[in-house]
Order: C-alpha cells, then structure tokens, then sequence
C-alpha cells in the first residue's frame, strides 16, 4: 500500500486498546475514503501475516471494522493534534 500513490504523508500515529490514531497530510482532490480501506486492507494482511495466531482471536476474519472517523485539523496547530495523539494509550 503506497500512501505516495494517493498523494498522502504518513505523520504522527498512535492507538488506544481498540481503536488508532493517524495524522496525515492530503491534497484537497485526495479521495480519502478509498485510501483509508486500502490502508487498512494492507495493513490487516501485513498483521495476519507477521502474527498468523492474532487469527485465532478475530471474528469472521475482521481485524478492523468497516467504520472509521475522518477528522480535518481545520485551525488547530499540528502540534496540538501531534500531543493529543502521543498521549493515547497512557
């Protein structure tokens, strides 16, 4: 999964017991959507992949759900949306 292709950067990520935090950068055209599932889908088989028993825990063979939450930074800082990320999971 090439997130050049879609014309997007990777920045700051984080998780939480059940859900990931992902900070990137996109051009207003950038179809977001479609890039968040192909990330996804990668990153699921990469995962299933490299711990072949994180199987045995999934349902149906989901490791993510379908939804997602896209937020836009609108006027905040990157830098107050970077610390908001680096304390998820504390």
């Amino acid at each position: 999964m090439n997130a050049l292709r879609y014309g997007i950067v990777l920045g700051e990520w984080n998780h939480d017991i059940d859900h990931v935090h992902v900070v990137f950068r996109a051009q207003p055209r950038t179809e977001l959507s479609k890039f968040i599932n192909a990330y996804k889908s990668a990153r699921s088989r990469l995962l299933k992949k490299e711990y072949p028993e994180i199987r045995e825990k999934l349902w149906k063979e989901a490791f993510w759900s379908q939804s997602f939450c896209l937020l836009t930074a609108g006027g905040e800082p990157v830098e107050v949306i970077r610390q908001y990320i680096e304390t998820q999971g504390d």
